[in-house]
């Protein structure tokens, strides 16, 4: 059963079972940033980091794009706006570190700050006409959402660097070439093939997939010897937990397991 909870005005928020779906949702301006969505993407990847029921993120735009960045025409118009907050620069912090797996479905322009949310996530797929672009050095700024701390660990130091100081606009094709994206779908069917891939993955064993995660994201700032004894730790916990004991039983028995969380 799918459930709409139509609380914000500015993004999208749907429950699928383990799934959790956050949507960019100004069509109109292609999902520009304003500080109302920047606001309201923190507040809603806050909470979800910490619901124990999310086990997937999926996170998309409506419409024909992903994310260009800020909206220009909002940000020069001289219409007000509320106030910005530096901890919305940490929506790239939840993204990759939530103990959830979090996939950027790259639906269309992925730019600017669009283009660091989707890199903060652990998996990407795009869309056939998705294109890409750092872009801040087109409007001369040095860039924000943390591309120069996340770009290098997937697509190499050198190949980064050229991303960002070029800000050539690439395809989907590219994209995946180069690995930044996983694969890529048709349009018509790209949602449904992404949605399809989450929602596999959200009925993982909640308990390992969080922790495999952790893993992950301690991996990035320990020395291998201590990165070990963590990881033993862990595999040791959710080896003993009831979870993996109904796995073993739900392999043996040639059936889908029933997780529980414990």
């Amino acid at each position: 059963m799918t459930d709409q909870t139509p609380a914000y005005e500015t993004i999208l928020y749907e429950r699928d079972g383990g799934l959790a779906i956050v949507t960019l949702n100004r069509p109109d301006s292609m999902n520009g940033i304003t500080n109302t969505l920047l606001r309201e993407v923190y507040e809603c990847l806050g909470a979800v980091a910490y619901d124990e029921s999310v086990r997937t993120v999926l996170f998309t735009g409506a419409g024909r794009a992903f994310c260009p960045g800020v909206d220009l025409k909002a940000s020069t118009s001289g219409a007000p706006q509320e106030p910005g907050r530096k901890e919305y620069f940490h929506i790239t912090t939840l993204l990759h570190e939530m103990p959830k797996v979090t996939i950027a479905a790259v639906n269309g322009a992925c730019a600017g700050a669009g283009f660091g949310w989707a890199c903060a996530c652990d998996l990407r797929y795009a869309s056939e006409g998705a294109m890409f672009n750092s872009a801040f050095l087109g409007v001369a700024i040095s860039g924000d959402m943390g591309g120069p701390w996340l770009l290098p660990r997937i697509v190499g130091a050198t190949k980064a660097r050229e991303l960002f100081f070029s800000s050539a606009k690439f395809s989907a094709a590219e994209a995946e070439r180069i690995g930044l994206v996983l694969d890529t779908f048709p349009a018509e069917t790209f949602q449904a093939e992404v949605r399809a891939i989450a929602k596999r993955l959200s009925k993982s064993a909640p308990l390992a997939i969080g922790e495999m995660k952790k893993n992950f994201v301690a991996a990035e700032a320990m020395p291998l010897r201590d990165y070990i004894e963590l990881e033993t730790e862990r595999h040791s916990r959710t080896g003993a937990s009831a979870d993996s004991r109904e796995a073993f039983r739900a392999f043996v028995e040639k059936r889908e397991p029933r997780f529980e969380g414990r």
